[in-house]
This record gives structure tokens, sequence and C-alpha cells, in this order.
């Protein structure tokens, strides 16, 4: 018997005639033989139109009861999908994210799991049942308020969950087959990758790949447990996320990686540059201390060369929009006492990046991507680089066409197209 947890994203659940399918493949599952904990994510744009009402009723909603509106979402869910197994001839029970034992944080709209008591899971699952998890929710220590992990946290909570249940494995069901060499719904000829490992995947999902949530990875890697990604609309085989399989000596099995394993594009950053900044030590460390003390995420930074006449230098960088206007605040309180000169900000922007453990053996992958972004006549704004990741800054309108040159400049093509299931929704 294995002991498995499914997640299902919003797409896969978009409907009643969506819920009843899940249902099924849920109550297959158990009757494998398996220990069964489902993670259910609101149903289709539900969380984007609770916030669109949100916004109606007030233009800056008070956080507290923002999560209190935005988590009924997945507790709809979580309930239907018990109804409809129930329908079915199965035993479920669902549960709240603080139900479920899910302790969180005390930030709202962004909480980050502190820890998880699975007693009522591990109670239910001895009964037999079925056990359903609102995801993206849990109840902060200090305040007992109800929190959420911010957008696309479902697959972080599965993944807690997996590790906190001694879980087998975990499955992440979406709207395409698995993970694909760059979105199909940019590249119909991406390719399928059966297996790609913990750090590739880290990379891939902080350069803006939305199949898996960054803090997903980040957990599964740190506790070990290996994850499935599938589509609820096919009985493909998926895509395993985990650490290379190892020979009884303790080497790799595959004698040569390949070079790329995907290209990963983001449009959901914004560019901020700090003009005329006084060259002299400390100067950065007090503007990003600012920025951090608002638990506001930097991206990439470039500094320029300081001027000789004016011994003034600019530093741009790059954030989360969302972010955006907080972080314009902090800079402007911060103009006096520093003296910059001006902000200018760019929201028109997107980041694309190569990714692939295979680069750190190859010289002349940066030159490659390069030469293939100039001839789609896509000019680069700033670049950043990791042991396995390149990633550049280009105009919001040069995205697609910059994924496309680099995917086909390393040979990422597969032989059949791919297909996208449902929607833009995970």
């Amino acid at each position: 018997m294995a002991r498995v947890v499914m997640k299902f994203g919003g797409s896969s659940v978009e409907n009643a005639e969506s819920i009843k399918r899940v249902a099924k493949r849920v109550l297959q599952s158990q009757q494998s033989g398996n220990e069964v904990v489902v993670v259910i994510s609101a149903m289709g744009d539900t969380t984007d139109e609770l916030m669109d009402l949100a916004l109606q009723v007030s233009p800056i909603p008070a956080p507290r009861e923002l999560d209190m509106l935005l988590t009924t979402g997945e507790r709809q869910s979580a309930a239907l999908l018990a109804m409809a197994l129930s329908d079915l001839g199965g035993t479920a029970k669902s549960y709240t994210g603080s139900q479920a034992g899910v302790i969180t944080t005390g930030k709202h709209g962004d909480a980050r799991i502190l820890d998880i008591t699975p007693g009522r899971i591990e109670d239910a699952l001895g009964d037999g049942a079925i056990v359903i998890v609102a995801g993206f929710q849990g109840v902060s220590r200090s305040t007992k308020d109800v929190t959420t992990l911010g957008r696309g946290a479902s697959d972080t909570t599965a993944v807690a969950l997996a590790a906190s249940l001694n879980a087998d494995y975990c499955e992440i069901y979406t709207d395409v087959d698995g993970i694909f060499t760059a979105d199909p719904r940019i590249c119909s000829s991406a390719r399928h990758v059966p297996e790609i490992s913990y750090d590739e995947m880290l990379e891939m999902a902080a350069c803006g790949a939305k199949i898996l949530h960054l803090r997903c990875v980040e957990y599964a890697r740190r506790e070990g447990v290996p994850v499935h990604v599938r589509s609820s609309f096919t009985d493909r085989p998926g895509t395993w996320v985990r650490d290379p399989e190892t020979t009884t000596e303790g080497t790799p099995m595959a004698l040569e990686q390949a070079l790329i394993s995907g290209v990963a594009h983001d449009r959901g950053e914004a560019k901020i540059t700090i003009v005329g900044v006084p060259d002299k030590i400390g100067e950065a460390a007090r503007v990003f201390d600012a920025i951090a003390e608002r638990d506001i995420n930097i991206d990439m930074i470039v500094q320029n060369v300081s001027r000789v006449s004016t011994s003034r230098t600019d530093i741009s960088f790059t954030l989360p929009k969302s972010d955006s206007r907080l972080a314009m605040e902090v800079l402007n309180g911060l103009k006096e006492s520093v003296g910059f000169e001006e902000l200018l900000y760019d929201d028109q922007i997107g980041k694309v990046s190569v990714v692939g453990v295979g680069m750190k053996t190859h010289p002349g992958v940066t030159a490659r991507f390069f030469r293939a972004l100039a001839e789609a006549d896509v000019n680069l704004g700033m670049i950043s680089t990791s042991e396995i990741r390149i990633s550049v800054v280009v105009d919001a309108d040069s995205v697609d066409r910059a994924v496309q040159a680099a995917h086909a400049e390393f040979g990422l093509d597969g032989e059949s197209e791919a297909t996208v299931y449902a929607g833009t929704g995970r």
C-alpha cells in the first residue's frame, strides 16, 4: 500500500463535470490500494473573481478580511469533491487548512508554513476515508487567524502534507501532460521532459515556469519528496521531479546530462532604476535594507560604472509587479537621505531564461543564447547568470519571440505538438 497526496489545480476542477471526473480518478487511486489525501484549489477563476469582488467593495481591502474571503474558494471545491466521491460510493472528509493542521506565520496574503500537525488526517485515513484538504491556506500560530500562502501555493500545501505524512510521493495534476521544455502556449513544439532534477526545476520555477510553485519545489528538495506532475485530463505518465537516480557506487546513472533542460519566461516583473546614486560605500546597502524591511523580493540587479565627472551611478533591479508600488513608495522616502536624482519605472518587460545543469561543462552556451536572440531581433536590457541558468530581461513584446528563438537554438523541439487541455491555470 502506498500513501499518496494528489493535488488538483483550478483548471482541473473548473466546473461540476470536472469535479466528477476528478472524483473518479481519486477513487480509482484508493481502490488500487493507496491511502489518498487530496489537496484542491478553487474552481477555475474563482480566486480572481473573489479578488475582483473585494476590489469593488474596497480599493484597498484589509488583508485579514481578504484572506477570510479568498479561502472560501478552496472550501467550496473541497466540499463539492467530497459530495462527488460520496455519490460514487466512496467515503471522504473535507477539511480547511486550519482543520488539517497547517500552521503558518501571520503574514496575510503570503504566509509561510511553520508546521503541520496532521492528527485529524491520520485518524481519517485510519478509518478508510479519502481526505480532502483545502489548499493555499492555514492558520497563524501567533494570531489564530486564517491565512493564505500566496497565489499558486496549493502546490506547496500538497508537498508539505506529503512530507508530514511520510507519503511515498506527491502527484500534482494540471492542464498539460507534465513538464515541457517551454510553455506549450508559446512553443507548441515543446518537448515533454520525463524526469527533471530538483535543482533544474527550482531554476525553472524561479525564472517564471508556472507549472510548479517555487516554494513547493524548495520544500520537495529539502524534504526529499518525489513530485509527479501529470495531466488531470489524460492518463499519460507525466514528469517526475526528484534527485537523479544513482548507481550502487553512488554515481549518477545518466552518463551525459542534456545541455539545456528548458526555456522559461516571466511576464510578472517590473524594473526600477535609481538614477544618480552617490558612489559611496554603504549607499546600496541602505537602499536594499529598506526594501528588504518591507518583505519585497528583488530578482536581478545591475549597477553601472560610476560616472567620473559626478561620482554618481545608476542601479537597476527587477521585482514582482505586485510589489512595485510599495517599492516606489519606499525609495521615494529615501530620496532626500540617500541623495539620488530620480526613479525610473518600467513594467513593460519580461524575463527569458535557459536552464540546464549540462551548461556547467559546455562552453559557449551564453554565446549561442545571445546570438539566437540577436538573430530574432531581441534587445537585451539586463543579464543574470547562475551555474545552471542564464536570464535576460527583454521588452514585453519580445518575450514570445525570444522563447521561440532560444528553444530552437538548443534543439528542444519535440516530435509531436504539445497539448494544453484547459485555459491558462494550473
